[in-house]
């Protein structure tokens, strides 16, 4: 998708971005700024979102708008959603991306942090999605949910994780066809993402996966041309459509292949 048709679509919309701070979630904010929308930012670290904000801004983001807030917390999520709305005057993109930290590790039984992750990664965005489908819907706007290939096929050392990205699947894909019976014009589209070259992400993964990692500018792009064209889902990088395709066909052997994948510690191997 070219960049003219960023700016004749986007020019002047109304996006709410969280996670906005650092990663995918910082170049969906630049794609979007690109376009010449007006942004309402959402992040933990108000150090790097002034950063985001000053680059937007000279981007040509028409107006950038910062919210500090722990996703954690239902209050908060309150209060961001209201802050868009008064900032913004309304919304026509809600890009739901925030992520709790993860450890990429064997399951520990620690409940819970499963429990917490779950608020962060999925009860906020039911939340947030929420509260913002009033407004999109008298703009006829969209939702963008970042996923991921974990939220389609279990892998190793993501069992929390990969928990609360297989319960936005269910909820984002239910609420789909909820909205089209009832003729609501908000459109969802859920966005699979392989391996991204984030910060965070290749120290976890580092001495564990040998898979290429692909660039978070690339994913981010991906993302808001996904939103923008209202597609249901989106698959990034080019492995992971046909990976989720045929991941039914052959169960054992899929399995197989991802264990082989991934490398083990000697005190993983002889935990229990």
């Amino acid at each position: 998708m070219c960049c003219s048709y960023f700016s004749e679509c986007l020019a002047n919309a109304r996006v709410l971005v969280t996670g906005a701070s650092t990663g995918i979630g910082e170049e969906i904010a630049y794609h979007y700024a690109r376009a010449g929308a007006h942004l309402l930012l959402t992040a933990r670290r108000e150090d790097a979102l002034l950063k985001v904000k000053t680059k937007c801004l000279k981007l040509g983001a028409k107006s950038v708008s910062l919210a500090l807030a722990d996703m954690a917390s239902s209050e908060a999520r309150e209060k961001v959603m209201e802050q868009a709305i008064t900032a913004l005057g309304g919304l026509d993109y809600l890009v739901l991306n925030h992520i709790g930290s993860s450890p990429f590790q064997m399951w520990d039984g620690d409940v819970q942090y499963t429990r917490w992750l779950m608020e962060v990664n999925f009860l906020s965005y039911v939340h947030l999605a929420t509260m913002a489908l009033p407004h999109l819907t008298k703009s006829n706007g969209s939702i963008v949910v970042l996923s991921s290939l974990t939220g389609k096929v279990a892998t190793p050392f993501t069992s929390s994780y990969g928990a609360t990205k297989f319960a936005l699947e269910g909820f984002f894909g239910s609420l789909r066809h909820e909205l089209a019976m009832k003729n609501v014009p908000v459109s969802i589209t859920l966005c699979i993402l392989g391996l991204i070259d984030t910060q965070s992400a290749m120290e976890k993964v580092k001495d564990k996966i040998s898979m290429p990692a692909y660039p978070a500018q690339d994913a981010a792009f991906a993302v808001v041309s996904a939103g923008t064209s209202r597609v249901w889902e989106m698959y990034y990088p080019w492995y992971v459509r046909p990976i989720c395709f045929i991941r039914d066909w052959f169960p054992q052997g899929r399995d197989w292949m991802i264990q082989r994948s991934y490398q083990q510690t000697s005190d993983e191997k002889q935990s229990v």
